[in-house]
């Protein structure tokens, strides 16, 4: 089956600069033939943002931070005004506060578990919850998760936590959201050099930890995560759904 995706429509979640695996899976998406809103999360970010979401010929660029229920309603008003119908959203959102990824897991605060939950792992939930009835045809959901969901990744802290929730809500989303032909599924990239990244300590460590032990002995580009995001959201996969599809060179299935 084709994953060319001309005709659907889309929403990317999470692109904050070129490096970002959202901006990679945007730019797929553009290339099989998708129309794109992408969002950036305020003000502060929004030259930065429109100037890279503009530089994709067709794609529109919005304004949402998703741990706004308010801001996230008014969103999805204009989504369905402009496109009418959507057929996929991506989710490549997640945060935690700094110092949360830096102390002791043992040390985790209650505000800072909370906001971790709240922005890395409710906001799918509020997310799919707006975008369903706009998904008339059924669709495809795409969040971004990391191993440390399974397994202690030192420094990863409250988010091992987060991402092991949010693969548990990719299940049950799943299984709501199945009667409706949408499918929800998550993405386990090795790590990459994002934004993100650079706030979890020994982040070059956890790089040549891949590179070394990996079936691939390298680490994973971006535009293979991307490549997946298509992969993802076309009829290609139309048969897979609650699932945590690896992109990782292979890391995950070592056990020394």
């Amino acid at each position: 089956m084709s994953t060319s995706l001309e005709g659907h429509n889309a929403v990317v979640f999470g692109v904050a600069n070129k490096r970002s695996i959202a901006w990679s899976i945007a730019q797929a998406l553009h290339t099989a033939g998708a129309k794109l809103a992408i969002t950036y999360q305020n003000e502060r970010l929004e030259q930065e943002a429109k100037d890279l979401i503009l530089s994709l010929p067709g794609a529109e660029a919005f304004m949402c931070d998703v741990s706004r229920d308010g801001e996230i309603d008014r969103l999805f008003v204009q989504l369905k005004e402009r496109y009418g119908k959507l057929h996929v959203l991506v989710h490549s959102v997640a945060f935690a506060p700094p110092d949360e990824l830096k102390n002791e897991f043992l040390q985790t605060t209650r505000e800072g578990f909370r906001i971790a939950q709240d922005v890395s792992v409710y906001s799918l939930i509020a997310l799919a919850r707006a975008a369903a009835p706009l998904m008339e045809d059924g669709g495809s959901i795409i969040t971004m998760t990391y191993y440390g969901a399974e397994k202690v990744v030192p420094h990863y802290n409250v988010m091992g936590v987060a991402k092991a929730a949010l693969e548990c809500t990719v299940r049950y989303l799943a299984y709501d959201l199945g009667k409706r032909k949408i499918r929800v599924n998550a993405i386990s990239a090795g790590p990459l050099k994002t934004l993100a990244a650079r706030g979890i300590a020994g982040f070059g460590d956890m790089l040549k930890s891949h590179h070394e032990r990996a079936p691939l002995q390298r680490n994973v580009e971006v535009q293979e995560v991307g490549s997946t995001g298509l992969f993802l959201a076309s009829g290609a996969s139309s048969g897979i759904t609650g699932e945590v599809i690896f992109v990782d060179c292979g890391y995950n299935i070592m056990g020394f």
